[in-house]
């Protein structure tokens, strides 16, 4: 996405990113409504040296970043000071001309009210743009504009890892319905890494190996 092809700019924004499907489809929501991204926030477990959460490594993160021809802005932290680094990086952004933060949450009032607070701390007013949309309906919005998004990691206690590595649609959505859970996993039953859609410049490709657990969860490794 090149954002000089934009026809218009009504605000400039900074995506708080983890390049799964709720902050995919809320960067999209932006962009379609006009606005323009300079960067995204993707917060770095440095003692890992991956995303947290989702777990893309620096390769990956650099993929996101050329594939959405958006500047990155990695926040590393140990998971102590998560809500300072969050706010020095809204800051950051601020410097390179955000006056907006974008946030992917849905319905949690807990989560809103954290990013809330770090967007007054750090001076940025804070947009949602799927609060309240549906769960249901973020998903089937997400499918019906040609997002695919790949299942990164599962609450093995809910869900079956036959389902690791694939790609959401209407199949595993039926497994999810069937499992009894939430189909948006909004409360971490599932995780997923956005690899192609209308705003990408191009794909991204991404290699499986194998599965991991970790108690009750399992995730399968990825690369680029």
């Amino acid at each position: 996405m090149n954002q000089s092809t934009l026809p218009t700019c009504g605000r400039r924004f900074v995506m708080s990113y983890s390049c799964g499907k709720d902050s995919t489809l809320a960067l999209h929501k932006m962009i379609a409504a006009g606005n323009c991204p300079v960067a995204l926030i993707v917060m770095v477990n440095k003692n890992m040296d991956r995303s947290f959460f989702h777990g893309a490594d620096r390769a990956m993160l650099r993929r996101y970043s050329e594939a959405l021809d958006i500047p990155m802005i990695e926040a590393e932290t140990d998971g102590m000071d998560y809500h300072v680094k969050m706010e020095a990086a809204l800051k950051r952004s601020m410097q390179m001309g955000a006056d907006l933060a974008c946030f992917g949450d849905i319905d949690i009032e807990g989560n809103r009210r954290w990013s809330e607070e770090r967007c007054r701390n750090a001076g940025i007013e804070p947009v949602f743009p799927l609060w309240n949309a549906g769960r249901e309906d973020n998903v089937r919005e997400l499918l019906s504009l040609g997002y695919e998004c790949l299942i990164k990691s599962i609450n093995n206690t809910l869900l079956p890892k036959s389902l690791l590595g694939k790609i959401i649609d209407e199949q595993t959505v039926s497994v999810m319905k069937k499992a009894g859970i939430d189909i948006c996993g909004e409360n971490g039953e599932y995780h997923t890494l956005t690899t192609d859609g209308p705003i990408f410049k191009e794909p991204i490709l991404l290699k499986t190996g194998r599965i991991l657990d970790f108690g009750d969860y399992s995730v399968i490794d990825v690369t680029v």
